[in-house]
Order: structure tokens, then C-alpha cells, then sequence
């Protein structure tokens, strides 16, 4: 459908929310309301129009009435439904657990405002149908970030985001240069215009490939851009890190599978091997390292890093199965690791030192039963076990791997790797939960708040039992993750529909 105007409901949604909360500069309270009413009315616009391109095919909105090329085109196909989905979900669950949130920056005036144009920044990036506005959200979405991480209660804080804004703007300079290759080659930055083309452009599209890969691997933190990641995350305020951490880290992988699917399909072949060694050094590394570092939401950024490599394994096979492989590991990690995170951020707020530090968790939620019970099926979610939803998106990678190995036999070896790579992710989620909740407490453990002073478990226990639902009940899921890879495979309806003809 051309000139759906739904699409600009979960960009404009949440900058509304971010200048209605200006109102309420003195009364955070109010704002946490702002904040709560706006991230859902915007995963209502996200949802729906999700829907619509579904069943309808892609969505299109050319802002201005400037037909693509020439202006800013709002576009949602399947793929970009499934990122977006997941994104407003987890967007409103940090709303929610915001509201019951005691870190002093929830408290703070501007954190609202900046909160909620981090959100907008993040469904534009999603939504946007040419590199050069997909730049401009990135940017936004930085400086956001930036700013609610140096804010953060730890005094660290500050040292973090600034090794982030330094390392990014070498993801942005990455960026630029492979937005203004892209320009010189094809005299357009829309991306269904540029897909035209690339067919007819050779090798001179491989150099703007190659650029591109680059940015969207260090955005989405992949082995060896990683290094930014543990400490820029760690330290953000929980409901901060829950998003950084499950979805942000996605921009990147949406990038890549844009590349390889859309923009460059036929010079792709020439980045799928490199995807998959940087897939399989991911998980190894990623997963070695959880199980050696002394915090928890260290332990969970590592573990990010390994999951993403799951995701950049399944893209560099490349094959319908794999890629919808990569959509359903993408969708599923994203609810996973957020609740995860959330729980690691309220085991923190109910001691009195408020750290995560696993030395000073021995046995601290050994009497908290219905947290220790979330952590479990969360972990559990996490390693892939069933159940769970994570066990289908491990599962639907194990079968992209057979179908590529069975076109390529040495593939099998790296399936292999990646069968026994995921049991790391069993080892260190079974260690941090016999650390923390079954465990007697010895002389080093936190001293316990009071009942009832910390955070609240609303969110994670939302986002866990949508985790179980959408495990138990995966078909319908599966289904739409099939359906989106297909689409993948034909460019044109995508083409047809943002330029219209």
C-alpha cells in the first residue's frame, strides 16, 4: 500500500511523548505515565502496520509526496516488520519497567525526553527506505544513548559513554563512506532504487558492500568490533541496557541481511564466508568469556555477543531455512535477553550496594522463589532449550545448517561448531542461577534491602511468559518467519512498491 500514514506513527508517537513529557519538567511521575501511554500507543502503530505488510505486502509512505527516489520514503516489508515488532514490544517493556525503576536517573528530568526520542530513533531506523535517513536515526540514536549512559547512577558512567562516542564515530565514519560510495555508484541513496541497479554495476557495488559490512558489524557489536559493547552496556541504567543490549545491537544485524537479500544479492556470496568465521568466532568467544567474567550483566553483554554470532552464521549460509533462521533467533533474542537483563537489574536493586557483581550475589535470591523461577526459564530460554522459544530458533538454525552443509559439506564442520558453541550459553546461565538462588549467602554477599523497596518484576515477568507462549505455541510464528524469507528471495515486490513500477 503507498501512502500508509499509520507508518509514521512509531517514529512520531514516541517524539511526541518526549515533548509532551517537557510539560511535566518537575513531576517524573507524570512522566513515567507519558512514557508508559506513549510506548504502547506506539507498539499499537508498529503491530498494526507489522500486520498489514504481513498480509498486504510491503507498506509505503513518501514523506512530502516526493516519489522515491527523490524523497524520504517510510517503507515495512516482512523483514521489517519482524525487527520492528520486536523493537516496540521490548520498547514498551522498558516503559513499564521504568516505572517501578529506583535508579536516581529514572528521577531526573530530562531522562524522559531523551528516553523517548531514543525509542523514535530506533523505529525510524527500522523504518526508513534509504541509507542516508537510516544515518540520520543512527546518529540520533547515539546521542541519546550517550547521554542516558553517561547519567547513569554508576560513577563509571561518563568513562563508558565516551569510549562508545569514539568508538562510534568510527562506525559513523564507516557509515558515511559507504553512503557516499553508494551515491557516486548509483545516484541514489534509496535502497529499492539502488537494488535496481546493482545488478548492472559490479564490482564497483562490492567496494560499497564491503564498507557497509563493516559499519553494521560494529554496530551490531560482532567479533572483532565487540569491544565497545561490555563496558558501554553494563554500566547503563537497566532499562537502558535491556534495550541496547536485545534490540539495538539488531540495527546491525537488519542491516546485514538488507545487504546480502536486497541491496547487494549477487556480490553477497563474497561476504558469507567472512560472516561465518566472524559467526563462529562470536559464539566461541562470546560464550568462553561470559563463563570467566565477575558480573552479571557482564556475563549477559558477553553472551549478546555470542548470540549475534548465531544470527551471523545463519546470513552467511544464506539459504531460505538459514535466513529465516536468522529472523527467528533475531525476534526471540530480543524478548529473551531483555527480560533477562531487566532480572538481572532487579537482583541488583535488592541489595544495598546495588551491584551485579557475581561475588557479592552467592545465594542473594536464595528465599525469592518467584524471581529465581523467572531467572530459570529465562536462562533456559537463552541456552535453547524446550519448551522454550529459544529452543526453536536454535533449532531452526541447526536445520539452515544442514540444508547448507548438504550443498556444501564443509559446512557441516561449522554446524558442528555451532551445536556445541550453544552449550556455553547452558554453562554460564546454570552457573549465575546456582550462584544466585541456590547458593547459601557467605561473608562476601550484599547485605538485602527491605521487601518490596527495589525494582519491579512486572516487565520481565511479561516478557518471560510471552517467551514460554511463544514456545509452546511456535507455529504461527514459524509460519511468519517462512513466509519472510521467501519474500527475501523477491526483491521486486519490494522495488515495485517503493517506486512504483
Amino acid at each position: 500500500m503507498t501512502d500508509n500514514a499509520l507508518l509514521l506513527g512509531p517514529i512520531f508517537v514516541p517524539f511526541a511523548g518526549a515533548v509532551i513529557s517537557l510539560a511535566f519538567w518537575r513531576g517524573y511521575y507524570a512522566q513515567r505515565w507519558v512514557m508508559v501511554l506513549t510506548a504502547l500507543l506506539a507498539m499499537g502503530y508498529a503491530l498494526t502496520i507489522s500486520g498489514q505488510a504481513l498480509r498486504l505486502g510491503p507498506q509505503v509512505y513518501q514523506l512530502g509526496g516526493w516519489q522515491a527516489p527523490y524523497g524520504i520514503t517510510l517503507a515495512v516489508d516482512g523483514l521489517t516488520a519482524s525487527f520492528l515488532s520486536a523493537a516496540s514490544i521490548v520498547g514498551f517493556a522498558i516503559t513499564l519497567y521504568t516505572f517501578g525503576c529506583k535508579d536516581k536517573l529514572m528521577n531526573r528530568s530530562a531522562y524522559a525526553p531523551v528516553a523517548m526520542m531514543q525509542l523514535s530513533a530506533l523505529y525510524g531506523a527500522f523504518l526508513t527506505g534509504d541509507i542516508f535517513t537510516f544515518f540520520v536515526f543512527m546518529e540520533l540514536l547515539v546521542i541519546s544513548s550517550v547521554i542516558l549512559v553517561a547519567g547513569a547512577d554508576d560513577p563509571s558512567g561518563t568513562e563508558a559513554a565516551t569510549k562508545y562516542l569514539f568508538i562510534s564515530a568510527m562506525g559513523t565514519l564507516f557509515l558515511l563512506v559507504g553512503i557516499g560510495t553508494a551515491y557516486a555508484v548509483f545516484g541514489s541513496l534509496n535502497m529499492a532504487d539502488i537494488a535496481r541497479q546493482s545488478a548492472d554495476v559490479g564490482a564497483l557495488s562490492g567496494i560499497t558492500l564491503l564498507i557497509l559490512t563493516c559499519s553494521f558489524l560494529l554496530k551490531s557489536a560482532a567479533f572483532p568490533f565487540h569491544f565497545w559493547q561490555p563496558d558501554f552496556h553494563t554500566i547503563a541504567p537497566t532499562p537502558i541496557h535491556a534495550l541496547l543490549s536485545s534490540v539495538v545491537v539488531k540495527i546491525g544485524v537488519y542491516g546485514l541481511i538488507r545487504l546480502t537479500t536486497l541491496l547487494f544479492p549477487l556480490q553477497a556470496q563474497t561476504i558469507h564466508p567472512a560472516l561465518i568465521v566472524i559467526g563462529v568466532i562470536g559464539v566461541f568467544f562470546g560464550g568462553l568469556t561470559a563463563l570467566r567474567t565477575y558480573n552479571i550483566k557482564r556475563v549477559l553483554a558477553y553472551s549478546t555477543m555470542g548470540q549475534v554470532g548465531f544470527i551471523l552464521i545463519a546470513i552467511g549460509w544464506g539459504n531460505e531455512l538459514a535466513l529465516t533462521a536468522a529472523i527467528l533467533y533475531s525476534f526471540n533474542h530480543a524478548l529473551v535477553k531483555s527480560s533477562m537483563l531487566m532480572m538481572a537489574g532487579w537482583l541488583a536493586s535488592q541489595n544495598k550496594l546495588k551491584t551485579s557483581a557475581i561475588a557479592k550475589s552467592h545465594g542473594l535470591g536464595q528465599h525469592m522463589r518467584f524471581a529465581g523461577a523467572l531467572f530459570f526459564i529465562g536462562g533456559l530460554a537463552l541456552s535453547g532449550i524446550p519448551p522454550l522459544n529459544g529452543f526453536i530458533s536454535k533449532l531452526a538454525v541447526v536445520q539452515g545448517g544442514v540444508a547448507a552443509a548438504q550443498a556444501d559439506p564443509t559446512q557441516w564442520v561449522v554446524l558442528g561448531l555451532a551445536v556445541g558453541g550453544s552449550l556455553l550459553t547452558l554453562l554460564y546461565m546454570v552457573r549465575l542461577w546456582q550462584t544466585i538462588f541456590q547458593q547459601a549467602p557467605d561473608d562476601q554477599t550484599a547485605p538485602l534491602k527491605p521487601r518490596g523497596t527495589g525494582d519491579s518484576l512486572l516487565a520481565p515477568a511479561l516478557l518471560i511468559g510471552l517467551c514460554i507462549m511463544l514456545g509452546v505455541f511456535a507455529q504461527p510464528m514459524v509460519d511468519v518467519a517462512q513466509h519472510i524469507a521467501a519474500g527475501l528471495k523477491d526483491t521486486g515486490s519490494y522495488i515495485t512498491a517503493v517506486l512504483g513500477g
